[in-house]
């Protein structure tokens, strides 16, 4: 099992403060941003101590492949009402996409976007305009990984199918996988106590086998609330039995799983909850 959390990555240690971070929470895999989500500010890759975090993870026995990275919010592909922010959404995440491969990750997370009242198939022509766009002129290996969100406001991705239509258009299937987050599908609609219908319709509609991200967390909302307000694991209202569950899939055993539940007390509950989560079979 790869369980871990969404942990810090800031001066001086960077990615290696990031392995160290994780493996305190008794964690083998994490998620990280390269900057802060809500700005464009980046630093140099060169600061980013990639030997000295490689180093780290051979010693430790941590795959690189299990840090997950997650592109900043403010990119917005689905927006066709203001072009400008589409062309430095495609800029920004190119950017993403190859700092991601210098650290040696894998997959790049990604919210679909918004439409901005401009009409979800508005939206979704400009989404899958702007990943040909960054996927066309990239060499990489690395896989940008689609959420599922919660469908707040105009948000795209909170039907699986809208997802789906995306992967059809896309130049470079190959190159685009999904991230499932349990609180978004919950507030979206679907039914987490039935864990095997559940599966069987994201295989269905996506396909298990392009799952590659699980961000693992509860919700303060009813089903179907489209809020999108995530509670600590067994604290919410899917509780723990149904997190336990797919956390615990054989079917979803190689995923990559990533906490990123509330502070408690202004203090990280990652430790404790990796570790109930890993008991709770």
């Amino acid at each position: 099992m790869y369980l871990g959390s969404h942990v810090s990555f800031k001066a001086p240690h960077y990615l290696f403060g990031s392995i160290q971070e994780s493996l305190s929470y008794g964690a083998n895999a994490c998620m990280i941003y390269t900057g802060a989500p809500s700005n464009t500010k980046r630093v140099s890759a060169d600061k980013f101590q990639i030997e000295k975090a490689s180093n780290l993870m051979k010693q430790t026995g941590f795959d690189a492949g299990r840090i997950i990275v997650h592109a900043p919010y403010l990119i917005n592909l689905a927006n066709t009402v203001q072009p400008d922010l589409f062309d430095f959404g495609v800029r920004f995440l190119q950017s993403e996409v190859q700092r991601t491969a210098r650290l040696g990750a894998s997959t790049l997370v990604l919210h679909p976007g918004c439409h901005l009242k401009a009409g979800l198939a508005a939206g979704i022509d400009q989404i899958v305009k702007g990943l040909n766009q960054v996927l066309d002129a990239d060499s990489s290996s690395v896989r940008i990984a689609l959420e599922t969100m919660a469908g707040k406001g105009t948000e795209i991705g909170f039907d699986l199918e809208q997802l789906q239509m995306i992967l059809e258009r896309v130049h470079r299937p190959d190159r685009i996988g999904f991230c499932l987050d349990t609180c978004h599908l919950h507030d979206a609609g679907y039914d987490l106590q039935d864990t095997e219908g559940l599966l069987e319709t994201i295989d269905s509609q996506l396909d298990l086998k392009r799952i590659l991200v699980i961000h693992v967390n509860d919700s303060k909302n009813i089903r179907g609330s489209h809020k999108d307000r995530h509670a600590n694991i067994g604290k919410g209202c899917i509780g723990l039995a149904p997190l336990a569950r797919i956390v615990h899939h054989p079917a979803l055993q190689g995923i990559t799983k990533i906490l990123e539940t509330p502070y408690i007390e202004k203090r990280p509950p990652y430790k404790e909850e990796i570790a109930l989560l890993r008991k709770s079979a």
